[in-house]
């Protein structure tokens, strides 16, 4: 005779195991088609930051590399009276310094003032450049929780009209309304945090380039400056 106890483990081993095959793809397809097409709206939208992060952190890590002999060099060809030698060395720099450095040197000639406005243009142009796809990112931090919360809702809504509507009750009924509302819910909000911290460490680093692009064009200037004194 098998002892109670044994088969009680037995069953509870079972139990477990069933559990243990049962996966993300089981959990959200429990939920039903809203939880199915949140879910799929959530890893549109961390594919999307994902790009956007790796995508914008190469380009402002490049652009905000700054090559100490690129000043010195248009020091040396500026004061050496070879301004086309500097202009070709700006034109064979891909950095947001340079074509700023390089717009100052056509402008060579014209008022200081004209010099730096023209400076300051590109200047801005250039931020833009780097600022781009940050405003998608930030908004992907805000979307995607509320899109969380949102299955949270109509989870709950689920669970609670299967409660109303049936016969008998049990946690499997139940399931697939709860199941919608934790994981779209943790889904979203993993995606968020992600997203925003993302979005904080690209906008830092842009600080960090603009500082840079502002020190060199201001050393550009005072360079112009020089043979006045």
């Amino acid at each position: 005779m098998i002892p109670l106890n044994f088969l009680w483990f037995q069953n509870a081993t079972n139990t477990a195991e069933e559990g243990d095959k049962q996966n993300l793809i089981d959990i959200i397809t429990a939920g039903g088609p809203i939880s199915i097409a949140i879910f799929s709206i959530l890893l549109l939208l961390s594919i999307m930051a994902l790009y956007i992060f790796i995508e914008r952190w190469l380009t402002i890590k490049r652009a905000g590399k700054v090559d100490a002999n690129f000043m010195n060099n248009i020091r040396a060809a500026v004061v050496a009276g070879n301004i086309q030698g500097a202009k070709q060395l700006c034109a064979t720099t891909n950095t947001p310094t340079a074509r700023m450095v390089e717009k100052g040197l056509n402008r060579i000639g014209k008022p200081l003032r004209d010099i730096d406005a023209a400076i300051e243009n590109v200047g801005n142009l250039e931020i833009f450049k780097l600022e781009k796809g940050l405003s998608t990112l930030a908004s992907i931090a805000g979307a995607a929780p509320m899109i969380g919360f949102f299955g949270t809702v109509t989870g709950m809504i689920l669970a609670f009209h299967t409660m109303a509507t049936a016969d008998n009750v049990g946690p499997a009924q139940l399931a697939g309304g709860i199941y919608q509302a934790l994981t779209t819910t943790a889904f979203g909000l993993l995606i968020g945090i992600i997203a925003f911290v993302g979005y904080n460490l690209l906008v830092a680093n842009v600080d960090k380039a603009v500082f840079n692009m502002e020190a060199s064009t201001v050393e550009f200037m005072d360079l112009l400056q020089e043979p006045s004194n």
